[in-house]
């Protein structure tokens, strides 16, 4: 039997782990030096013999075969299809989706080209990325690629957005983090909302394009605290705490602003980014409708309380150590989304057996919505009617 024993499951999380010359082929090719010239190329070039180590290893048929047995064991570039477009299916398979969201690791904020100033290469990376996206995952209908769309120039915006919908891209990922110049509720950017609501695709903040740590949180006189990667620039616990900051501010902003109520179709999704917060979240806007309304015209427009567009409009992927039964209880039915995060570590080995545990106290609709329902709202359009609530489920 596959990974999800014949149950109806959507994934809302799931990853490439790219190699450093993925967008190569995609990129335009006058801006291809420019691109090379980032600093990120630098650890290309320290790391170039380990990358074509780890690519003959995937060729080896033997060793496929022992990462598909260890389908979550195995994590990162270790696992099966991390990086191999023709070993995604038998990935699938093997975990027995219905459909899995994918998602960039290398291109995760754009290169810091967001915030750079130089916005034609912004948009050719994120461009190029989507080309990338689009084509790896056309090798499996349940891959749904999620294209990357930078909010900094608004005509740029809205044709990188229209460029990744013709390109089959199923969702739009936009930073959390506030665009330089402008609110990420400008009118300005009504047309990327539109066109996003009008292919029936939703738009998604993923973590890697929030507001980082200050770095002076880590000054405090003691040795550096290792993650778990076993380095000192990925997660620790100190780091992890801000990580919903941005995609709060900005979420509140756009429902504030009246685009959620614009744009009442389209959905929003935070994934990667925890969901904890949300209850809280949802309870504190309320609570500055109420205190604000009286002197405030766009919060006397909306449609209804805050909490309730969120629930309407809005859906959050928990991280498996979070209690999920919790989130649910605190916030409704309708937010919550199953995610494996496949094949990162943060995912950990038995994703369902963690959220089962936490969701123990659900109603049977509740866990339904969890794994399935509301993925499956969240996605509209871009989830294809055979994916939906498939009559036979892949296994391996």
């Amino acid at each position: 039997m596959s990974y999800a024993a014949g149950r109806l499951i959507h994934d809302a999380d799931s990853h490439l782990m790219e190699m450093t010359d993925c967008l190569d082929p995609y990129f335009e090719a006058r801006l291809l030096a420019r691109y090379h010239d980032l600093p990120v190329f630098k650890w290309k070039h320290s790391h170039a013999h380990w990358m074509n180590e780890e690519r003959a290893r995937h060729e080896d048929a033997a060793y496929r075969a022992a990462a598909g047995d260890a389908i979550l064991l195995k994590k990162n570039y270790e696992a099966l299809g991390s990086f191999r477009r023709e070993d995604r299916p038998a990935v699938m398979d093997r975990l027995g989706f219905a459909s899995q969201l994918v998602f960039t690791t290398f291109c995760l904020g754009n290169f810091g080209l967001d915030q750079s100033g130089d916005m034609e290469l912004c948009y050719a990376a994120a461009d190029a990325h989507n080309r990338m996206m689009t084509d790896f995952c056309s090798v499996d209908r349940r891959l749904l690629p999620v294209a990357y769309v930078p909010l900094e120039d608004f005509p740029r915006a809205e044709q990188t957005a229209k460029l990744a919908i013709k390109l089959g891209a199923k969702a739009l990922m936009v930073p959390s983090i506030c665009p330089q110049k402008h609110a990420p509720s400008h009118i300005g950017l009504y047309p990327v909302w539109r066109v996003a609501q009008e292919a029936g695709l939703p738009i998604l903040l993923h973590v890697g394009g929030e507001e980082k740590l200050n770095p002076v949180y880590k000054e405090n006189g003691l040795p550096p605290v290792k993650d778990f990667h076993g380095g000192d620039d990925n997660f620790t616990s100190v780091s992890y705490m801000p990580i919903p900051n941005a995609a709060m501010q900005t979420l509140a902003t756009l429902i504030f602003d009246g685009v959620f109520d614009r744009f009442p179709k389209l959905k929003w999704g935070a994934i990667e980014l925890g969901a904890s917060w949300v209850p809280g979240w949802m309870r504190s806007m309320d609570s500055a409708a109420h205190a604000f309304g009286r002197s405030e015209e766009r919060l006397q427009k909306l449609s209804a309380r805050p909490s309730d567009i969120v629930r309407r409009q809005f859906r959050a992927a928990p991280y498996p150590h979070e209690d999920a039964g919790w989130i649910i209880r605190n916030t409704g039915d309708e937010i919550c989304l199953f995610s494996s995060d496949y094949p990162h570590v943060e995912g950990g080995r038995n994703p369902l057996k963690r959220f089962d545990e936490t969701l123990a106290g659900c109603t049977p609709g509740q866990v339904e919505c969890f794994y399935s329902e509301n993925f499956i709202d969240l996605m509209g359009e871009g989830l294809a009617a055979n994916l939906r609530r498939p009559a036979t489920r892949a296994s391996a």
